[in-house]
């Protein structure tokens, strides 16, 4: 049987021979208007998006797809519900939700060499602030910090897009270094998906979208996120919820990583990251390598090492000191056993 490419989409954009999905739905024209309720612009949202997967995309009005999506994100705002903690804060008058996140805060932006190898090179975009609260976030300095960093105007990050994907050059030396993808990540990038949206309002570049994340995402997020990403670079951390709520502070954590799990995975290409903790292997990576066979079989996984005890990770035992190489191999010989496509 032959295998299909896990990443042909992804390609396919690299290659040439497809446009990166916020492109199409920007030539996908919709009329809507903004007076409009936030219940009608979903209707609308729902019907255009099905015309969309059958590949309609009408070209006779002055709005577009993504200028829908943006104008929905916006709304939601006010009454935030991006992540599933669904805060309800209003954070267009300053209020803060648990997250924290006010205004988009970019800590750094950079040509990034150590995601998995078809990723690189990347521009990773970090935001600051986060969803969750892991007690071994390894960048706690920015995830926990949602005021670290600098803003930048969406049509300056744009630009700055463009460039990181159409190099300038002097003679054979290279000024700017070509990335194959923008890599939206933190922290994490979900409660600043409104800025993502305009930022990609700005943007010409066929390069594709990557959405880095711990995928704690609310349905409507995952809706606004359909058609706008190419490929989703999840972290499915727990088996369970009570290792979840416990290190992360995450409740219903298997309910809503799963559900938006597979969505992603209907939706575009997906790498699916784990980071084996020790004494963590039956309880979580067992169980999370088990579910990816059975529901998500093509997609490729990451069974990583890098687990580290940084930040309060010292004041939970189970996880207080370094992973073992058994408890990695395990992991590992796990998902071999299982069949999974594994990042080499």
């Amino acid at each position: 049987m032959v295998m299909t490419d896990p990443l042909a989409r992804y390609w396919g954009i690299l290659e040439g021979r497809s446009k990166a999905s916020y492109l199409l739905l920007r030539s996908h024209d919709v009329e809507f208007d903004t007076t409009r309720s936030t219940d009608e612009l979903w209707d609308i949202h729902r019907k255009e998006m099905d015309r969309f997967r059958r590949g309609e995309h009408p070209d006779s009005h002055a709005t577009n797809l993504l200028d829908l999506k943006e104008e929905i994100a916006k709304r939601i705002m006010r009454s935030c519900q991006f992540c599933e903690r669904r805060c309800r804060v209003d954070r267009t008058e300053g209020k803060r939700g648990h997250c924290g996140v006010l205004e988009p805060r970019i800590s750094s932006e950079f040509i990034h060499r150590g995601e998995e190898p078809p990723l690189v090179p990347s521009y990773t975009i970090f935001f600051a602030g986060c969803t969750f609260d892991c007690v071994f976030c390894q960048n706690y300095d920015i995830s926990t910090d949602p005021d670290a960093g600098i803003s930048f105007e969406p049509e300056v990050l744009a630009d700055r897009i463009e460039r990181r994907f159409e190099p300038t050059s002097i003679g054979r030396y290279s000024i700017i270094e070509k990335a194959r993808n923008v890599n939206w990540v933190g922290g994490d990038p979900t409660p600043n998906l409104p800025y993502v949206l305009t930022v990609l309002r700005e943007c010409r570049a066929n390069i594709p979208q990557v959405w880095n994340s711990n995928m704690y995402l609310t349905p409507e997020s995952m809706a606004i996120l359909d058609g706008v990403i190419d490929l989703y670079l999840t972290d499915f951390k727990y088996g369970n919820d009570e290792c979840a709520e416990r290190l992360s502070n995450a409740a219903r954590y298997w309910e809503v990583a799963t559900r938006n799990h597979i969505e992603a995975y209907r939706q575009a290409d997906i790498i699916v990251r784990h980071l084996v903790l020790p004494n963590h292997v039956e309880c979580c990576s067992y169980p999370i390598l088990e579910w990816l066979a059975d529901n998500m079989p093509k997609a490729l996984v990451n069974v990583m090492a890098q687990y580290r005890p940084v930040h309060r990770a010292k004041e939970h035992r189970d996880i207080s000191r370094h992973l073992r190489n058994d408890e990695y191999l395990a992991a590992l010989s796990r998902a071999r056993d299982l069949d999974l496509h594994l990042v080499i």
